[in-house]
């Protein structure tokens, strides 16, 4: 059987873009058992209230849902359970730095499959405001209406 090329996205943490201001990521890979990597390759996976920690030097990922495999037998994972990531020593340390300043988090934005591989798109982020979330909400909707009127604009003038 041919190996896999490319990069296939399973699960997305939109929410987390919304939520967080995003300042550094980084991509881990993760330490699974089989009927989660037979559960992921059907594309079933949610982050909504999934975080990474470290603990003892190593990376962990926690609360990310994984539904057990449909196929799967009496020896089949646990939904919830914590993952551990893989990461450089130097990675982790420096990360570990940058949490350990006030108001930083650890967040998964997305997993997938690169080169046949499970990875973990993880990002040092920092918690938004109500308001810092209504700002942006409001930008974005200003560019939608600006551009909507340029494309209007322009299809009179043909």
């Amino acid at each position: 059987m041919p190996r896999e090329t490319g990069q296939k996205v399973v699960a997305t943490n939109r929410k987390a873009r919304h939520d967080y201001t995003i300042e550094d990521t980084y991509e881990a890979g993760l330490v699974l058992t089989g009927t989660e990597v037979k559960s992921l390759r059907e594309g079933r996976a949610s982050l909504v209230d999934g975080y990474a920690f470290i603990e003892g030097g190593e990376m962990w990922l926690d609360a990310v849902h994984i539904p057990e495999y449909t196929e799967g037998t009496w020896n089949n994972h646990a939904p919830r359970r914590k993952r551990k990531l893989l990461l450089h020593k130097q990675e982790i340390v420096k990360i570990s730095h940058r949490t350990s300043q006030g108001g930083y988090t650890l967040v998964p934005l997305q997993i997938y499959f690169s080169g046949g591989r499970a990875k973990v798109e993880i990002a040092v982020a920092k918690g938004k405001r109500e308001y810092d979330k209504r700002h942006a909400l409001r930008e974005r909707q200003d560019k939608r209406e600006a551009d909507r009127a340029m494309a209007s604009r322009k299809n009179l003038g043909d």
